[in-house]
């Protein structure tokens, strides 16, 4: 986050024009259209015209977020929170965790008196978007000053089981059969501690986290990034107006490192932060993104900061990282500056113009989002070059996605957006606390075209967003939104490209779920190429599905797959029919 105010005086920021509110589409997004995706804007129009709705009334989801504020404007307020898509029960359907936020109180325990207050919530999948909430006894519900979570198979069990990240003692939800018990401490991931100035312990702000095997052993390690050094006690005044507390900027606390929390095979972890080399960087980390960037079989780690330069971690084997952000390419934008980076997503394009991996973080408001393209050599900034500069300077970007929302096999790009200051509009005239999210189309080109104005109402309206996470909700192939919002209720934005596809002919599609984490699929028709690795983190504090998407568009002949392990072994399927889901677990 950027300072709001600078020397006593608002900075005055040079910011795009306001969109219209009549619902037309912009006549300069549409020359962004053509320019980029090398269609016509009319024929684009009808493609995306009305493919998005928010469909939580009728969903089943009660759920409201709480910021857990008092009234006192504290930091953590403005944070959370963050969702995830997991199949809890086994059913084939997915469920929806949602997380919420207790209220920070001085010289109290992190976790409040059992049974009061707001509790992070499951809700069971019943198809079609229809959802229904967990029993009230049940034990997946906790309260906590929540803020992100992952999903993975901790004991290697066959259920997924639920990391929760807070300000304070994080939750380890493990699920047997559909039965929860939190075990964090139980197991030894509870979370690391820092001490001020006068030799004080407190337990650490955590955010994103991620599971994923680092050191290849065959079971999972969790990864879990950290914000700053944050009480109630030493909360900082801000203010706007000269009068009235606003939201504290991060770059006014010192940072905390990230913690690396090892399997040990049996169900516990071995805090191997300090081995890893991750206990000499501290950062403001609100993003991570996992990926093996130089496809050497081992995980690597980028962290998006706030108000610092991001974190490259590479991973050299036996649990050994070496940050080379700097060096890399990716702490800094192109112009040697720090941004404020929120949420964070990696994937390989699959075109001829970007053949490896490029990463998409979300930064503050007038700040343009970044994405970088991992050439081998490192990572250079590519988001003006590919049309997102400019559409994305004004909105504050927290959620970060990749996903082929319209099955062509190109990935296209969500962005959730939505301002930290309730009061904004006062101060900066331009900005708005509840934003639109916004819809990038990809293209064979490997350019994106700004389509929120032609992806629906679910795409009109304004939230105050924060995490954003995919999965296919209704059974029909194509994959929908979950949204997140600060201190309101979520949005579900049900994707209706395949159910109305006979209006714009058949679209094909395949999806692969039963991988092993870390898993690389190449998924090979008519000549054509496209690549997805199944690993856990991304966007911001949330958890997509696990299966993987692949449209293949208009066409419908038969597929092959390669699927890469991370321990090296590989094995083919194929020829494929498509339409359907690939369940590759084994028995």
């Amino acid at each position: 986050m950027k300072r709001l105010l600078g020397l006593g005086a608002l900075v005055a920021v040079a910011c795009s024009p306001a969109e219209p509110d009549n619902g037309e589409t912009p006549a300069s997004s549409k020359a962004a259209i053509k320019a980029h995706a090398g269609e016509s804007a009319s024929t684009l129009e009808i493609i995306f015209e009305r493919r998005f709705v928010n469909v939580l009334a009728e969903s089943g989801v009660d759920f409201v977020h709480h910021t857990g504020g008092e009234g006192n404007k504290f930091l953590p307020e403005a944070m959370g929170a963050g969702a995830a898509l997991l199949d809890a029960d086994g059913d084939g359907n997915l469920d929806l965790y949602l997380i919420d936020s207790q209220a920070p109180r001085a010289g109290q325990d992190i976790w409040p008196v059992e049974g009061l207050g707001p509790a992070s919530d499951l809700y069971l999948g019943r198809g079609a978007c229809q959802f229904t909430r967990a029993p009230e006894g049940d034990l997946a519900r906790v309260r906590l000053r929540g803020m992100g979570c992952a999903v993975g198979d901790v004991e290697g069990d066959g259920d997924p089981d639920i990391y929760i990240t807070a300000v304070g003692r994080n939750a380890l939800l493990r699920n047997d059969r559909a039965t929860w018990k939190e075990t964090a401490r139980e197991i030894g991931v509870a979370g690391g501690h820092w001490r001020n100035g006068d030799g004080d312990e407190f337990e650490e702000w955590s955010t994103a986290c991620a599971f994923a095997d680092f050191d290849n052993d065959g079971d999972l390690d969790l990864f879990v990034a950290n914000y700053v050094q944050w009480t109630p006690e030493t909360e900082i005044f801000t203010t706007l107006d000269g009068h009235s507390k606003a939201f504290t900027t991060p770059d006014r606390y010192p940072g905390l490192p990230s913690r690396m929390f090892v399997n040990e095979g049996d169900g516990t972890f071995m805090d191997g932060s300090e081995a890893a080399g991750l206990l000499t960087h501290s950062g403001k980390a609100l993003g991570v993104g996992l990926w093996d960037f130089d496809r050497d079989g081992s995980m690597d780690v980028v962290v998006a900061n706030d108000t610092q330069p991001n974190f490259y971690f590479h991973n050299r084997g036996n649990l050994s990282f070496e940050e080379r952000g700097l060096q890399s390419g990716i702490a800094y934008d192109e112009n040697g500056r720090a941004r404020a980076g929120m949420g964070i997503d990696v994937a390989e394009l699959g075109n001829d113009e970007f053949d490896a991996a490029v990463v998409a973080i979300g930064n503050f408001g007038t700040e343009p989002m970044s994405l970088y393209h991992h050439t081998g050599q490192g990572f250079r900034p590519i988001a003006e070059r590919v049309g997102l500069a400019l559409a994305t300077t004004t909105p504050l970007t927290f959620g970060v996605l990749f996903a082929d929302l319209d099955l062509d096999g190109h990935l296209d790009l969500v962005l959730a957006n939505g301002h930290l200051e309730p009061e904004i509009e006062r101060f900066s005239p331009a900005e708005r606390h509840a934003q639109r999210p916004q819809l990038f189309r990809g293209s064979e080109q490997g350019a994106f075209s700004d389509v929120s104005d032609m992806a629906g109402p679910g795409f009109s309206e304004t939230f105050v967003g924060r995490g954003l996470v995919s999965g296919d909700l209704d059974g029909d192939g194509d994959l929908d939104l979950v949204l997140t919002q600060n201190g309101a209720a979520p949005a579900i934005l049900r994707n209706d490209w395949a159910r109305d596809s006979t209006s714009h002919g058949s679209v094909h599609w395949l999806r692969i779920k039963g991988l092993r984490p870390g898993a690389r699929v190449e998924l090979n028709s008519f000549g054509r190429t496209q690549t997805r690795t199944y690993r856990g983190g991304s966007s911001y504090l949330s958890h997509s599905e696990s299966t993987l998407t692949f449209g293949l568009g208009a066409k419908d002949d038969a597929v092959t797959i390669l699927v890469q392990n991370p321990d090296g072994t590989t094995f083919k399927r194929g020829p494929l029919k498509t339409n359907q889901t690939l369940d590759l677990a084994p028995d």
